[in-house]
């Protein structure tokens, strides 16, 4: 296979580890834990997984003897940057555990444990992914592990390659079902350990010891390059103004972190929009509000960031969308008979006077979206939607009410664009690369201590390498219950944008500045090899948030 330049170059890059994870190292157990709320519930769910120290690797006297371990491992949800090198992590700590230990990759996610598609992962395969993007060396999957006959059946293929822990890798979601599967393995004594790994670009799954989930890092600098990109030929040609969604549907971390490396002109955060009950008249106006303040001063261009899951969080688009939802679930054969024509007046003719109104004054583009296909739970499919035309649109509709009305004297035209997917599978910055591979050694060493019901825990990594703290946290400790498809489900509780966060505030802090001024940054592309503080600095939102 043809390889680049950075591809050689990279597969010689040794990432740097916690010094307390290589040599000897000792199992150090805290207090008894309890799950963030919900504790009575949670505990009968999880009555053998529940109440368990956090874990703490510390520098040992004696070296322990361990004996060959065949072990699992799943790729599951959406891609991250340095999930490859969490497997490596992960083969390298069993192999100095003992020589003889095996690893195991289930192809395409949680459904290659169910239908019994594996793949033995060796060293010549392993050494050709480490320290690169995607997740192709085994591939990913969002099949979920929710019921007994699947648990049973993966169990199956478990004990035909004497497989004794399994580790997924995954989100909140993935690794809510980690907590599940570890608790029915323990309960019917099925001798198989189950680990998680922190995954997803999101940045969703974080709390006191999960300070990241991996690939927030890359994804936010490759996302933070382009913006900067963006930002430089919007300073040059001075004339358009820029539309930007970012990855992200429950929270804005994304958004607030490409925000605090670029200092765009606008960023709109999710979680304030729900928080001031903001309508989307709102947010048209705060835009177009901007815009004319800047056409002013001559400026007829700027930058908008969007996250992907705004119209969610705007309280009127929630309510038409949950009934627009609910309408659906019942008469989609009903609808679907409807000419595409005469579906938006019909779907009008439906709904409740103010989701009427509101679905009416829509883009008709916008408004087909909301009435495509849902997901597999009923949903309407949020990043189909394209909110960044929509506001493009609906600003440039008030700036021409604005300009009859003498409010508005410039310009204004604008562009769209959308940045996911080139985020999640680049290959991960010194930051991902360390840090995952750490968080991949953790968990073989919380399988060498017979752990299970754990995720794998790397902190204090503003610091340098040498110095983070690698260990364990259980993941009942993270469990909230939550209504899902209309029943109480045990969930590990999503992280949104605190408003009352360091990040958020250095945020607020500066934005009417940035508003009104260009003081855009220029990121530049991720730095793989050149000094520490240009290539293996953390995101701004840790660095705030640790006062760095």
């Amino acid at each position: 296979m043809a390889k680049s330049a950075l591809q050689v170059a990279r597969a010689k890059y040794e990432p740097k580890v916690p010094k307390t994870l290589k040599g000897i190292v000792e199992i150090q157990e805290g207090k008894p834990t309890e799950s963030v709320s919900d504790q009575a519930a949670i505990k009968a769910l999880f009555p053998n997984t529940y109440g368990m120290p956090i874990i703490r690797f510390a520098e040992g006297s004696k070296r322990v003897d361990y004996a060959p371990i065949n072990v699992g491992v799943i790729l599951s949800g959406g891609q991250a940057p340095g999930g490859h090198n969490v497997i490596a992590g992960l083969f390298d700590g069993i192999k100095d555990m003992h020589p003889d230990s095996r690893l195991y990759g289930f192809i395409l996610g949680p459904g290659g444990l169910i239908d019994h598609k594996y793949k033995e992962l060796t060293a010549d395969i392993i050494d050709e992914y480490r320290n690169t993007g995607g997740f192709d060396i085994i591939g990913s999957g969002r099949t979920k592990l929710e019921t007994k006959e699947q648990f049973d059946k993966g169990l199956e293929i478990l004990k035909k390659l004497n497989i004794k822990a399994l580790v997924i890798i995954g989100g909140d979601d993935s690794n809510t079902n980690a907590c599940v599967l570890a608790e029915y393995y323990a309960q019917i004594g099925a001798g198989v350990q189950v680990i998680g790994c922190p995954k997803t670009i999101d940045g969703d799954l974080k709390n006191e010891m999960i300070e990241t989930s991996f690939g927030f890092d890359t994804a936010c600098k490759v996302y933070s390059e382009v913006i900067g990109n963006i930002q430089r030929d919007c300073n040059s040609a001075q004339k358009y103004w820029h539309f930007i969604k970012l990855m992200g549907r429950s929270a804005s971390h994304i958004a607030l972190e490409c925000a605090l490396q670029v200092q765009p002109n606008i960023c709109i955060i999710s979680e304030e929009v729900e928080a001031k009950n903001q309508s989307l008249n709102d947010i048209i106006q705060y835009i177009a509000d901007i815009v004319a303040r800047r056409a002013e001063d001559g400026n007829n261009f700027g930058t908008v960031l969007i996250p992907e899951g705004l119209i969610e969080f705007v309280p009127a688009m929630k309510s038409l969308i949950s009934e627009l939802n609910e309408f659906l679930a019942h008469h989609d054969a009903e609808f679907k008979m409807i000419r595409k024509s005469e579906q938006r007046t019909y779907i009008i003719s439906k709904l409740s006077k103010t989701n009427s109104e509101l679905y009416a004054s829509l883009p008709e583009t916008v408004a087909r979206q909301l009435t495509l296909d849902r997901d597999p739970h009923g949903n309407v499919q949020v990043s189909l939607i394209e909110t960044e035309k929509l506001l493009a649109e609906m600003v440039g509709n008030r700036l021409a009410e604005m300009k009859t009305a003498g409010t508005f004297v410039g310009k204004f035209a604008s562009q769209v664009h959308f940045f996911g997917y080139e985020g999640r599978c680049a290959a991960p910055s010194n930051y991902d690369a360390d840090y995952c591979y750490s968080l991949g050694y953790t968990a073989a060493g919380l399988i060498g201590s017979g752990k299970t019901g754990y995720m794998s825990s790397v902190r204090n990594t503003t610091a340098p390498a040498a110095e983070w703290i690698a260990g364990g946290v259980p993941i009942t400790m993270m469990m909230n219950m939550e209504r899902r498809h209309g029943e109480l489900k045990p969930v590990i509780q999503k992280a949104l944008v605190k408003l009352d966060g360091a990040p958020f505030k250095a945020f607020a802090a500066q934005r009417d500045q940035w508003a009104v001024n260009t003081e855009y940054v220029y990121p530049g592309p991720i730095q793989y090899f050149g000094p520490t503080e240009v290539c293996d600095q953390a995101t701004k939102t840790l660095q705030i948030e640790q006062k760095q």
